[in-house]
């Protein structure tokens, strides 16, 4: 993972830190309240939580906590037995563009907390001994069935033959979920994302397999033309993709490109 990035810090607002699918234990210290205020599609009426200010938390700090405990990925991601809500956005954007296939080989850069490895190990069939996952972080992760996990900088020259090894030959498809940490600048944020993505995308045009794919996050204020010219030399499609489970607020977008054409 690149040296100035984590994929979900704890305390980043935004991409990463909002995605942490286990969220805060509710207390009876007054710091949280159920109120009624809207309607479900079936008519029932929708509780949500507010966050009070007791305990010392800032205003974003309350407003990052409100989101997560009425976000319905994150109740979702708790109770279906996923490590993040993220896992939602690579299953919306694999059923359209399915690039996840039986017995194919995948690779998952800046995996932590691993959410996209379990989704990537169950539509390869890698938990059955089928495809396989192969997580990269510098951040441990627990075991996830079928993934094997290198504890690695993806930037460090061994890294695509030490992966290649792990994965019995050339990569399928690699996925980056990783995000910079946020400073709240927008124009910093993303210039700092966009240098994930180039690492990402010079990674990926060194493990794919001809027909290979690299989904990739990004965020909106513009792809740079020259990342975005290199990828159509080497891939036959490059396009953006913005999955449901995506956050409407949410700067977040996914770059999408198939067909990997060998040098």
């Amino acid at each position: 993972m690149h040296p100035a990035a984590r994929r979900r810090p704890r305390a980043a607002r935004g991409h990463a830190g909002a995605d942490d699918a286990r969220g805060p234990r509710l207390e009876h210290a007054g710091r949280f309240r159920p109120v009624t205020s809207t309607r479900g599609k079936d008519g029932q009426r929708d509780l949500k939580v507010r966050v009070r200010s007791a305990g010392g938390r800032s205003a974003s700090s309350r407003a990052w906590l409100e989101r997560q405990l009425n976000d319905p990925y994150v109740a979702r991601a708790k109770r279906e037995g996923y490590r993040s809500r993220a896992a939602y956005k690579l299953t919306e954007i694999d059923d359209k563009h399915r690039i996840l296939k039986p017995g194919g080989r995948v690779v998952d850069l800046g995996a932590a907390p691993g959410g996209w490895s379990q989704i990537a190990a169950r539509r390869v069939g890698a938990d059955a001994g089928k495809g396989r996952v192969v997580a990269i972080d510098i951040l441990d992760i627990p075991p996830i069935s079928g993934v094997t996990f290198l504890h690695l900088d993806f930037l460090d020259p061994s890294a695509p033959e030490r992966l290649k090894a792990a994965l019995g030959g050339p990569a399928d498809v690699v996925l980056s979920d990783m995000a910079a940490n946020a400073t709240g600048h927008r124009k910093t944020d993303h210039l700092k994302i966009m240098a994930l993505v180039e690492a990402a995308g010079d990674f990926a045009c060194e493990v794919l397999g001809p027909g290979g794919a690299l989904l990739a996050k990004v965020l909106q204020g513009g792809t740079e033309a020259s990342l975005l010219a290199a990828l159509k030399q080497r891939f036959a499609s490059v396009k953006h993709v913005k999955p449901a489970a995506s956050r409407a607020d949410s700067a977040e977008r996914y770059l999408l490109a198939t067909g990997f054409r060998k040098a």
